[in-house]
């Protein structure tokens, strides 16, 4: 895994207008913890974090922030968005040590052509996109590949049917579905011409009731007019 050096500021200022305008000047306010250090508020030049993310590890990229005096190896860890523009607004970077077992989250990116599943014009069905990990930060996969080849209808690929690379592990069930080969929905003719009858005959049930009614109408027209003569 790909491993990025950051420049963290210490000592940022708190508080929510020295917040605002950090955040103002293309900074992004952040609290480095873990291990049994104690939390260090710090901000970070909101491009550069952008551009260290947007790589294949995404938000599993070892990030080595430079704090002052000090190193600290992290990942960026419950990152706030603005809920309007999405930015990251504030980030947590929790500090990792190179020989932990931590916990990750992999996507899960779909190779391949099930072509007896298109060819049945049936539809594969990703049931699962992300897959929880644990292994040492070096050792966490930019991205799970799962071959749906051989895919069929009414077959599934479950966390069995894949091969974790080395050093990688996942508390999920071995029976947990990842994408699902389903059927397509097929309408028969019986059903069409059901449904057909069942449109007639509601359309000759509400003529035939207007027509009671426009007969009811009728004969009361006929008896008024005789009681007037």
């Amino acid at each position: 895994m790909p491993e990025i050096t950051l420049e963290a500021e210490v000592g940022r200022p708190l508080g929510s207008r020295p917040t605002r305008r950090l955040r103002t000047d293309g900074k992004i306010p952040g609290v480095i913890y873990g291990h049994g250090t104690d939390p260090v508020a710090v901000a970070v030049v909101a491009r550069d974090l952008r551009i260290a993310l947007s790589g294949e590890s995404g938000s599993n990229t070892l990030l080595s922030l430079q704090a002052g005096d000090k190193t600290f190896l992290t990942l960026a860890r419950e990152m706030q968005r603005h809920p309007v523009k999405g930015t990251v607004i504030h980030v947590d970077f929790q500090i990792v040590r190179r020989d932990e077992i931590i916990a990750a989250e992999v996507p899960i990116t779909l190779i391949g052509e099930a072509l007896e599943v298109h060819h049945g014009e049936g539809l594969v069905d990703q049931q699962l996109f992300n897959l929880p990990v644990r292994a040492k930060p070096a050792d966490i996969p930019t991205v799970i590949e799962v071959d749906v080849t051989d895919l069929t209808i009414g077959a599934s690929l479950r966390i069995a049917d894949i091969t974790l690379p080395s050093g990688v592990s996942t508390e999920l069930e071995d029976d947990v579905a990842i994408v699902i080969g389903q059927a397509p929905r097929v309408v028969t003719l019986e059903e069409d011409e059901g449904a057909a009858e069942g449109e007639a005959e509601g359309e000759g049930a509400e003529g035939e009731a207007a027509a009671g009614e426009a007969g009811a109408e009728g004969s009361g027209a006929a008896e008024g007019g005789g009681g007037e003569g």
